[in-house]
């Protein structure tokens, strides 16, 4: 959201919307609280005012004014990774689209000291809501524990294995892929796997099992990594280079790139002698050497998806927001042929 500038370049304010059209600034707090006695050429001008400043009202002032806290808290992990900070940019856009702002606390899904002490911060503050889009187990138990006295939503995906058919957006994404390669023919697929504590790696684990068993083709083997490409560079040295392996699908395009440096320092050609494909399409991933074959999946999409629905039930509505899954599309690049004859 593009936020509205008085002429001396800051942030408008309300006393420049009064200047603007002509009257106090107690109108124009009138007219934002709703207030009906306002004539109506006074309203068009001060609507016009707003319009032509691209006023938007404070949030923290609005809380003062009302008694009601604006601010919701996100417990997110390493943002430096694509998937989390693009869902936070999302969840951050819709928060303030909605007049709320995003408070942000990062940690370790890895450490449950640095789970805690988050959780803590945000217990500590005066928020409306709580959204989790850490969605590891040990991150999603402890918030569970802990018991904020707000409304929490979990943006993690479903449990993929309870359903017959792909359900999830790490479901259907992997059958796109293993969909692109078996077509060209592979028949000995290697999945790196994301770490097994992450419900959409589970998922994915899942999902190319299965994409394979219905294909009536045995997989050469699962390797875990912990989402770095240096997991993905370490697991590029322990896949078989002789022939029995000829398409790797990596739970995500951080360690595919880790797989492609391994394999091709061993003497490995990708995609002649060996596919690699990721996951999420991070904004590198068409710029690798070879570009990356991969799934798009819109982050940010997630993340307004989550924030609607814990603004839904912060203000007590019982409309359900649009929360239909993230979009996905099949991104065919260099790095995914056939196989070596």
């Amino acid at each position: 959201m593009t936020i509205g500038r008085s002429s001396r370049g800051r942030p408008a304010t309300i006393y420049d919307v009064a200047e603007a059209a002509g009257v106090s600034h107690q109108t124009v707090s009138r007219l934002l609280r709703g207030f009906k006695g306002i004539r109506p050429e006074t309203r068009a001008r001060v609507e016009a005012a707003i319009a032509e400043l691209q006023y938007r009202p404070n949030p923290a002032a609005r809380s003062l004014r009302n008694g009601r806290a604006h601010r919701i808290g996100a417990l997110s992990h390493d943002l430096t990774e694509v998937g989390p900070s693009k869902a936070i940019d999302g969840a951050s856009r819709g928060a303030q689209d909605a007049g709320y702002l995003l408070d942000v606390v990062s940690v370790d899904p890895r450490d449950p000291v640095a789970i805690e002490q988050g959780i803590q911060i945000l217990r500590q503050q005066e928020l409306a809501g709580v959204m989790v889009l850490a969605a590891a187990d040990a991150v999603a138990a402890a918030v569970e524990h802990a018991r904020f006295p707000v409304s929490v939503v979990v943006g993690a995906e479903i449990d993929e294995a309870q359903y017959a058919a792909p359900a999830t957006p790490s479901g259907r994404g992997v059958e796109l892929l293993v969909e692109h390669l078996f077509g060209l023919g592979h028949r000995k697929f290697l999945h790196v796997a994301g770490p097994g504590g992450w419900i959409s790696a589970r998922n994915r684990a899942v999902a190319y099992t299965r994409a394979l068993e219905a294909r009536d083709v045995n997989s050469c083997g699962v390797v875990e990594g912990d989402w770095s490409a240096a997991s993905g560079y370490a697991a590029g040295h322990r896949i078989p280079v002789d022939g029995s392996v000829t398409a790797v699908l990596a739970s995500n395009d951080q360690m595919a790139l880790g797989v492609i440096r391994a394999i091709t320092e061993r003497g490995i050609r990708v995609p002649d002698d060996m596919s690699v494909v990721g996951f999420d399409d991070m904004p590198e991933a068409a710029y690798f050497r070879p570009s990356l074959t991969t799934v798009s999946l819109d982050h940010h999409r997630g993340g307004r998806a989550a924030i609607a629905r814990l603004i839904a039930q912060i203000e007590g509505r019982d409309e359900e927001p649009d929360l239909k899954d993230p979009r996905l599309q099949l991104q065919v690049r260099e790095s995914s042929g056939p196989p070596p004859h």
